[in-house]
């Protein structure tokens, strides 16, 4: 069993407060921009400074953890500075000064997690496969918070949730100290990191992830927005994130048998088809509540199932002293740059073309992104991580 040879319970409390502040930010901080009264453009490119940073944010402590071999270490001092730069949101609500703050803050914020899930899974050895059982709980932290949240806005307004984030920090802060350090076994390969890059494979699976977590832009961005103007209630607006986080947490149960069972290619495939069908149900169905309902059911698929794949990918091509940075890479193309490109172009398009038009450029990319998986990503039809 994973509790026996893991620190379980410490590694899953950081994931929960981790994914905890990830349900405050990704569904309501554009819903408190625009109580600040900021256009859609100025929202987009607020929200596209958290993705943007992790361009470059994880690769530098990546490449930190991976020379010093300390990345206990560089996670709380990432999280105490994040902490300390988020606090800045509170001297100021002017926009430049938002910007500042936001990309301070975002710079150590972003460091944290690709490390973490290095040290998961250094500390799992020849168990990586029950990597899912641990990441669930970061699910469970997402829709404890996006629920409680969702019952806040409609009493105390949106001014409540940066108050909320910055105590997901302190508690993020507090579990850092608790998980122990875990080193990885040191290789004899120095070989640079670009040979790794530069396989066929890996270049695609990174083009993929950057077009998968680019079509999720909208929906990070704009989602939450899109239903308020539809007339949904704060509370069921936080149902249905946590509807889909639900089936998250499902799928996470799973993987450990499907991966295995099914290969990579095969369950990026399914994956990237129901994720197209996805964007298309909330584009064009957001006034049927069943069809949002079966929409965020998909999440199991879009995020768990995806980013499963993806963890076990990266775990495989990127080894050795090349671990961290292979994680800050991933993290970087996916939910960096994608997710960054994905916002900023979910600033321009909705106040001129709509909701409808969004979620099409956004099924767009992962068809993209499946006839990549489909010509070039031809991994072994079981793959298998231990």
């Amino acid at each position: 069993m994973v509790r026996r040879v893991v620190p379980y319970w410490k590694l899953s409390g950081f994931y929960f407060f981790y994914f905890a502040s990830l349900g405050v930010l990704v569904p309501y901080w554009s819903l408190y921009l625009k109580s600040l009264g900021f256009s859609s453009l100025a929202i987009g490119a607020l929200v596209a400074i958290l993705p943007a940073t992790k361009l470059v944010a994880p690769y530098i402590w990546g490449w930190l953890a991976d020379h010093t071999r300390r990345s206990m270490l560089i996670i709380r001092v990432s999280s105490l500075l994040a902490l300390v730069s988020f606090s800045l949101v509170f001297i100021s609500q002017e926009l430049w000064w938002l910007s500042f703050a936001m990309l301070l803050f975002s710079f150590f914020w972003n460091a944290t997690l690709p490390q973490f899930e290095a040290m998961t899974l250094n500390h799992l050895g020849e168990d990586s496969h029950h990597y899912s059982m641990i990441r669930l709980w970061g699910s469970l932290g997402f829709i404890v918070i996006v629920v409680l949240i969702g019952d806040l806005l409609q009493t105390h307004g949106a001014d409540v949730i940066p108050l909320v984030v910055l105590s997901t920090f302190v508690l993020i802060l507090l579990f850092s100290f608790i998980v122990p350090e875990k080193l990885n076994t040191p290789h004899t390969d120095h070989s640079p990191i670009w040979h790794v890059i530069k396989q066929p494979k890996v270049m695609a699976f990174l083009v993929v992830c950057f077009l998968m977590l680019c079509s999720h832009g909208p929906y990070y961005t704009f989602y939450t927005i899109f239903l308020e103007e539809q007339g949904y209630s704060s509370h069921m607006i936080g149902v249905l994130w946590a509807v889909g986080v639900i089936a998250e947490v499902v799928i996470f149960l799973l993987m450990h048998r499907m991966l295995p069972a099914f290969g990579a290619r095969k369950l990026l495939i399914v994956t990237l088809l129901l994720t197209t069908m996805r964007w298309l149900l909330i584009g064009f169905f957001v006034d049927d509540l069943p069809m949002l309902f079966l929409a965020q059911l998909i999440h199991a698929f879009s995020f768990g199932m995806f980013h499963s794949v993806g963890i076990s990918l990266v775990h495989e091509y990127f080894t050795g002293s090349h671990q961290g940075r292979g994680q800050a890479l991933y993290s970087s193309m996916s939910f960096g740059a994608g997710v960054a490109v994905g916002s900023l172009v979910s600033g321009m398009l909705w106040d001129k073309w709509g909701a409808s038009v969004l979620f099409m450029f956004a099924s767009c990319c992962t068809v993209a992104a499946l006839l990549i998986v489909w010509r070039f990503i031809q991994t072994p039809d079981r793959i298998h991580l231990s």
